[in-house]
């Protein structure tokens, strides 16, 4: 049994539908993605003051004008957000278990708002990259808790093509970012960009407090914590003692409780709940990197990043020096977005029509990168132009129609409860081992051999890597969790399988049912 329950009609207003859900998380990812496309445009990021030989001198603009910055430190702003994200990404994820998702999503977007426009306050290089490392800790929550609401409430049959939709806001917000930034920055000036950004976002982060909260599946409301047991004994622990009375309720052996208690009494409150979120977390990763379809997913998925990553930072550079493109900058952008919005949506559509299945899609990642492999790598080593950019595009194409399929894996080959993690973690793995050491790593092997045309193949040959990686999760054991929701989870009316959303009816488990 596979779907999205239904939702009591009385516990949510009746605009707040899943496709409202959808167009509002794919807005806010879009302007995720302006953010980081806006700092890199011309008109925000800017250029230095420079000086002819014979003492002519032009004034610098942007923010590295404004703050004389080397190119050293206007690439530590690119990444500087990276930091913020992969340290609030795994907290956010695992706070999911004892706070409500949607409100720690509104508290995100809060931090972003307020980072951002921080970015336009700022005053020196110092300052504008604590805003930067802010805006990652704001972006930490959503991207770890969006997309297990979007599979929550999407319809049985099109789960996969709403994370396609969802995440072909990517390549759209860098574009939109490019336009916006240039449009501001060359027009009025690039503080106005930022406030702009903060301006667009503040809405949905006051929605975020405002509405009715959205439950996760696979997570027990904070109700739950107040009116089963005393506070002081709502840990994990003790989490692990409850069962369903079958009534509604929760109990407890009473001896459980007596150990516990008598344990917990020698601790501070402060830290014993500090050591207990640790425990849970550090229990939850175990789960993870011993789950073999989960690790087999993310080490394919690192070795694709570390190709796109490469892509995005040198491909201008290697295009111009191999082919010599005039506007090497327009042709990269413009055919990595056009097959980054239609990749994405059609991985997510052919998953769909295939059935999706955990085994289905790792057959479609490792296709998908195995012919893009092919095809970028005959691309790069075209002599002509033209027969470059056509051989480049369908690659390119192919790699992008990985991007719902790996997500569809990271959410549905974990239970419930996991899915914040398993997303936050996937993240968090695919820039530290992939994109963020793969720009240096490429530019270090381009010093020692000083041929873009053999350093793009060597580079471009990891995406058979990938496609091997994920080609050996099709003969891996796989169990689509989605409904596998922990027993001791006890609610009202029996274990907590709702969204907030509804008009996707579904069976609901039998709460005797083995998961």
């Amino acid at each position: 049994m596979a779907g999205s329950p239904i939702l009591d009609s009385t516990s949510t207003p009746s605009w707040f539908t899943p496709k409202r859900l959808l167009i509002i998380f794919c807005v806010i990812n879009m302007l995720n993605y302006v953010d980081r496309g806006a700092i890199a445009s011309n008109g925000v990021n800017g250029s230095l003051r420079t000086c002819t030989e014979g003492g002519i001198c032009t004034g610098g603009n942007g923010i590295q004008g404004d703050f004389n910055l080397n190119y050293f430190q206007d690439g530590v702003l690119s990444s500087a957000f990276m930091v913020g994200l992969l340290v609030a990404s795994p907290i956010f994820a695992s706070l999911a278990k004892s706070h409500n998702p949607f409100r720690l999503i509104g508290v995100g977007l809060s931090v972003w708002t307020f980072a951002t426009a921080g970015c336009g306050f700022s005053f020196d290089f110092w300052s504008i990259t604590i805003f930067r490392m802010l805006v990652g800790v704001g972006e930490a929550s959503f991207i770890s808790l969006a997309a297990p609401f979007i599979d929550d409430n999407a319809p049985v049959a099109q789960k996969t093509a709403w994370l396609a939709v969802f995440y072909m806001c990517i390549p759209t917000g860098i574009a939109f970012g490019y336009v916006y930034g240039g449009l501001v920055g060359g027009n009025f000036n690039w503080r106005f960009a930022f406030f702009g950004e903060a301006i667009l976002m503040l809405p949905f982060a006051v929605l975020g407090f405002v509405m009715k909260p959205l439950q996760l599946i696979g997570f027990a409301p904070v109700e739950l914590e107040k009116t089963s047991i005393p506070e002081e004994r709502t840990t994990p622990e003790v989490e692990g003692m409850l069962v369903s009375n079958g009534k509604g309720g929760v109990l407890a052996g009473n001896d459980e409780f007596d150990d516990y208690n008598s344990n917990k009494t020698s601790l501070p409150k402060g830290t014993n709940k500090i050591m207990n979120q640790f425990s849970r977390f550090w229990t939850d990763m175990k789960v993870l990197l011993f789950d073999k379809v989960y690790v087999v997913n993310v080490l394919g998925y690192i070795a694709y990043n570390f190709v796109i990553g490469a892509y995005s930072y040198w491909g201008p550079k290697a295009g111009y020096e191999i082919y010599h493109m005039s506007n090497a900058d327009l042709m990269f952008g413009g055919v990595t977005i056009v097959c980054g919005i239609f990749g994405t949506l059609a991985g997510g559509l052919i998953l769909d029509r295939m059935n999706s299945t955990i085994s289905n899609a790792f057959k479609l990642l490792s296709g998908a990168a195995f012919l893009g492999a092919i095809f970028c790598f005959c691309a790069f080593l075209s002599k002509n132009l033209y027969g470059f950019l056509v051989l480049f595009a369908i690659g390119e194409l192919l790699v992008f129609a990985t991007q719902a399929p790996v997500n569809y894996v990271c959410l549905h080959c974990v239970k419930p409860n996991l899915r914040p993690l398993s997303m936050a973690m996937s993240t968090v793995s695919i820039h530290i081992f992939g994109d963020v050491p793969s720009s240096p790593l490429v530019g270090v092997l381009q010093d020692a051999i000083n041929n873009w045309r053999e350093t793009a193949l060597i580079l471009t040959s990891i995406l058979f890597l990938s496609s091997g990686i994920w080609f050996i999760g099709i003969f891996l054991h796989s169990v689509d969790k989605y409904n596998e929701v922990e027993p001791l989870v006890a609610t009202t009316g029996g274990p907590d399988l709702r969204p907030l959303l509804g008009g996707n009816p579904a069976e609901i488990p039998n709460e005797s049912a083995e998961p």
